[in-house]
């Protein structure tokens, strides 16, 4: 088949959280079982900044028409990696901007437009550079392409046997935007209404894409379920119900030729389960990077996320005295909420010795908070997948989680009477059950055979893409079957 994946974020191109790193490793495999597979992206500033040499167009100009006029978009050929073939949307008044949806914590204004645009281009440019049978769309930037194809484009004899496959990545953003959007992006209005894209008189679309979608997956089983709840479908708990046949919960796969630590070249040293000295070397790397010296038995906790309410940083605020309290270093890494950005500043100051942060994005750091702490910490409220998670597994750090999304999927609980499990979770989210939770742990670490045990045991796990990504082939081949 010839799948298109159209998305806001890929790596290597561009990146805010885990939407690109699936992007970004998805197609690969999809290409290993022997489908043509192309991507298309926005050409944002740092896109562009990562493009060698002259920009080669596919497309010189596309014409996206809109209510004031028409805007025109150029299709600039990003080549060939790993099989993949690899499309930018440029349309510099558009997408050459610093952020991808905001600056200084506000969303633009023309959001709504720019991904319009972009669900458009990407329609047109396939008509003239190879006709899809599946589009794989992801979250609410690209959720119009559904909807599109199902009424502007219904009667277009290239695309309307097409199939669509959305991917919900986060059901928290979802695209909220004015009533008048429908008119703005040429939309008939007769799709504004409850059983399609209006959601509480907002255009809404991440709803039209699950409305309109030939199926729908999310990125991990339990996720798939608790988005059918009105504690985690943030309002589309029963537009999810009424597809729930269509939906399938396919765990994300993480790309172990980027994160393994007998191969990273981030690493002040590697490692493997039959050999562990060189986390040792790790830890000290870590440390020193943060500016933290604390002895050897003391366990190091590593956190690298987006600092938000979201990720459990309100129960860890509520912790704070108390775990500072206990012989423990903690080490931050991300970006995020002021709020949060603030508090992890102030802890690091009131507490120099033990903990430290730093508030910036730094992917090769990130890679050495993997390899150098003992413990990971996610308390998430909500987690669809994470990978944060999955990726201390491989590194042999113990990962700490709620049982929540793909965080309860990945991670079983530790039993020392049977020397089996990977980590620790708790299920209640309260700030008494986050600091229980992290004794536990910590109690654990005292026991090194045990808790070398803990750490082999994480490292033989495989969450490769290979399962995944035969999932994912297997909706096509339904969608397409479907269709034809």
């Amino acid at each position: 088949m010839q799948i298109v994946f159209a998305a806001s974020e890929c790596v290597p191109f561009a990146k805010s959280g885990g939407l690109a790193d699936v992007v970004g490793a998805l197609p690969k495999e999809i290409f290993k079982l022997g489908h043509e597979v192309t991507v298309y992206l926005p050409l944002y500033a740092i896109v562009r900044s990562k493009l060698t040499g002259e920009l080669k167009f596919a497309i010189r100009s596309i014409t996206i028409p809109f209510p004031h006029g028409n805007r025109f978009a150029g299709i600039v050929d990003g080549g060939v990696h790993d099989g993949v073939k690899f499309y930018f949307i440029d349309c510099p008044e558009m997408f050459d901007r610093q952020g991808f949806y905001g600056s200084n914590g506000d969303s633009y204004g023309d959001n709504a437009e720019r991904f319009g645009l972009f669900c458009r281009a990407v329609l047109e440019s396939t008509k003239l550079l190879g006709m899809p049978d599946i589009f794989h769309v992801h979250d609410w930037q690209a959720a119009l392409i559904p909807v599109l194809l199902r009424t502007v484009y219904s009667a277009d004899p290239v695309l309307k046997n097409c199939g669509t496959v959305l991917t919900i990545h986060n059901a928290g953003y979802q695209g909220w935007f004015p009533p008048a959007t429908t008119e703005q992006l040429l939309l008939p209005w007769d799709i504004f209404t409850y059983d399609k894209l209006e959601h509480y008189n907002t255009f809404n679309f991440l709803k039209g894409g699950i409305v309109y979608a030939d199926a729908l997956t999310t990125v991990s089983p339990r996720y798939a379920e608790e988005i059918q709840t009105p504690e985690f479908g943030n309002g589309l708990d029963g537009a999810l119900r009424q597809r729930r046949a269509d939906l399938h919960g396919i765990l994300n796969g993480v790309d172990y030729a980027e994160w393994d630590p007998a191969t990273d070249g981030n690493l002040a040293a590697h490692y493997t389960p039959a050999d562990l000295s060189g986390k040792r070397k790790c830890r000290k790397d870590l440390l020193h990077a943060f500016g933290l010296d604390v002895p050897e038995q003391t366990p190091v906790i590593g956190i690298c996320s987006r600092f938000a309410s979201q990720k459990g940083f309100d129960l860890l605020e509520q912790i704070a005295s108390r775990l500072a309290e206990r012989d423990v270093a903690v080490v931050a890494l991300g970006t995020g909420e002021p709020y949060y950005e603030k508090f992890f500043r102030d802890f690091a100051y009131s507490n120099s010795s033990h903990f430290a942060v730093q508030i910036r994005y730094d992917e090769a750091l990130a890679h050495k908070v993997e390899a150098g702490a003992d413990i990971f910490l996610m308390p998430s409220r909500f987690e669809p997948c994470g990978l944060n998670q999955i990726y201390s597994l491989k590194y042999g750090t113990v990962p700490v989680v709620r049982a929540t999304g793909g965080l309860d999927d990945t991670v079983e609980e530790w039993n020392p009477d049977l020397n089996t499990g990977t980590g620790f979770k708790f299920d209640r989210y309260d700030a008494q059950a986050l600091l229980d939770v992290i004794d536990r742990a910590l109690a654990a670490f005292n026991d090194k055979k045990q808790w070398t045990q803990l750490m082999q045991n994480g490292m033989a796990q495989n969450f490769s893409w290979e399962k995944p990504s035969r999932e994912y082939a297997a909706v096509y081949g339904e969608v397409a079957r479907r269709k034809a």
